[in-house]
């Protein structure tokens, strides 16, 4: 029996989500009350796609919480881990799905969802599975630890169709050398939410260093 394989548009999701900025948030709210204004300072400084992680117990109100008030954001959840977590988050309002990686389970669940699926991977082999199951975009994770650009550059000569949104490790300043790869759409960072701006409340800061991160990358991309 031929398994089930993912239809192209999944790909064509991704891709468009991706397109929107060079770098997408990966945020995870200690707090709902913070969720709403860190998520408006990002989506002001121009990031407009942002990975909710399920890392916390608000996680799930966060994400229906920024559907909900910021319709212009597209806002999507991270970390998920099993089918059930998959159907919650998009009961929410998840209009994306990440894992970190990527089980048999969640490759079928992304098949039959109606919402894209960017699973995670870090092997050759994993690579292979996913891809035998129709899947062209993944999340390369951890990046930094899985062998950074050199294995993404690797993986570019036996799976050219495949590309990726590297995230785990990876800072402003070593972002554009994982853009610079044709088989990179965008990168996934952590550092656009510095724990002592949410501390102080600093939404402006937050702000200001989503619009330079854009500025910066984007001039890189042009360049």
């Amino acid at each position: 029996m031929s398994l089930q394989t993912l239809s192209p548009q999944t790909s064509q999701q991704i891709d468009e989500l991706c397109a929107l900025s060079p770098v997408i948030p990966v945020l995870t709210f200690n707090t709902l009350e913070e969720a709403l204004p860190i998520a408006e300072a990002l989506v002001e400084g121009g990031l407009t796609v942002l990975e909710v992680t399920l890392r916390t117990p608000v996680a799930l109100d966060a994400i229906h919480l920024l559907s909900d008030k910021l319709p212009e954001a597209h806002v999507g959840a991270g970390t998920v881990l099993d089918q059930e977590q998959y159907k919650t988050a998009c009961d929410a309002g998840s209009r994306f799905i990440v894992t970190p990686g990527a089980t048999d389970e969640l490759l079928q669940y992304g098949i039959e969802s109606d919402i894209p699926l960017l699973p995670g991977v870090q092997t050759i082999s994993e690579l292979m599975i996913a891809y035998a199951r129709g899947y062209r975009r993944f999340k390369f994770f951890p990046a930094e630890v899985a062998g950074g650009t050199a294995a993404l550059k690797a993986y570019a000569g036996p799976l050219p169709d495949i590309r990726f949104c590297p995230t785990g490790g990876i800072r402003l300043e070593t972002a554009a050398d994982y853009l610079i790869l044709s088989n990179v759409m965008c990168v996934g960072g952590s550092w656009l939410t510095p724990a002592d701006r949410v501390a102080d409340k600093d939404w402006a800061a937050i702000r200001q260093l989503a619009r330079d991160t854009v500025f910066k990358l984007r001039s890189h991309q042009l360049a």
